[in-house]
């Protein structure tokens, strides 16, 4: 096992999986500190590196794209005291990190982990019930349920339309932005059959984001926790199917409607009641 011990958090790596646990340090940005311990499987680890320093160092861990949702929708945008693979280590502690990164590597080599892009999550996402604050709004998810409601802020006619409640199955992508500049950030969900969205400002699907504040920042951890039950990605990105599993599916196609048949005969003949045909055909209808 392997730990290093920080004012900017702890890193614990047993062999199968790294444990992060954020520090409690001023420094240690609101986003972390909102999302808590994370248990980051090997699997979903593409490499580890440190990066001395005079005063300190970094410790950084990085994951498989597409293995954490948080990173998927947040692209890479978090500041730098935000990033939860990040670790600041202390000038006297160099050697503990340099054996971390060793012990690390060592097991990806020994595991023989891919470290290109995942097709899936390998981590789950931000635990739910949660709830952040925007510039016009507030964005809450229970794991099932999405709901916008307003404040003053929110644009008159948004307002007016009040409070947005919506369902994760009927979402289609989540978008987060962070403000930059004189540039608002957006969280924003699109949902099925929807046009293409207004400005945030508009939007009632979107909480418009007027900076970068603690809790605005935790706006990304309800993007990644519907991320994290939306389609993977990569999905989109799959190949067809091959001549050959295309040919087993028209074999399967077939088997199924000779069954149909065959219950029809055996409901006509008597030998199955209408609740019992009725059942059965159901079940072998969900399977085309």
């Amino acid at each position: 096992m392997a730990e290093i011990i920080q004012k900017d958090g702890t890193w614990t790596f047993d062999g199968d999986a790294v444990r992060i646990v954020p520090g409690r340090d001023k420094e240690v940005g609101p986003l972390r500190q909102a999302l808590g311990e994370l248990l980051v499987p090997l699997g979903a680890i593409a490499g580890v590196s440190y990066e001395p320093g005079r005063k300190s160092g970094r410790l950084r861990l990085r994951p498989r794209d597409g293995a954490d949702p948080l990173i998927q929708v947040t692209g890479g945008r978090l500041p730098e005291t935000s990033d939860p693979y990040r670790l600041t280590v202390e000038s006297d502690r160099t050697g503990v990190a340099e054996y971390f990164v060793d012990e690390l590597r060592n097991a990806l080599l020994l595991d023989q982990v891919d470290p290109g892009p995942s097709d899936r999550y390998l981590l789950p996402g931000p635990p739910v019930p949660i709830t952040a604050s925007g510039g016009d709004g507030t964005a809450a998810f229970d794991g099932d349920r999405i709901t916008l409601d307003w404040n003053w802020a929110t644009e008159e006619a948004k307002q007016s339309a009040g409070a947005r409640q919506f369902r994760v199955a009927d979402v289609r992508a989540v978008e987060w932005t962070p403000s930059r500049g004189l540039s608002n950030g957006v969280l924003r969900f699109t949902l099925a059959g929807a046009q293409a969205p207004p400005s945030p400002k508009y939007d009632p699907y979107a909480v418009e984001l007027f900076g970068m504040g603690r809790k605005e920042l935790a706006t990304a951890l309800v993007a990644a926790a519907v991320a994290a039950r939306l389609p993977h990605p990569a999905a989109a990105l799959a190949p067809a199917p091959a001549p050959a599993a295309l040919a087993a599916d028209g074999a399967d196609h077939d088997a199924l409607l000779r069954r149909l048949r065959e219950l029809g005969e055996l409901h006509t003949s008597g030998l199955l009641t209408a609740e019992e045909f009725s059942t059965a055909k159901a079940a072998i209808l969900r399977r085309f």
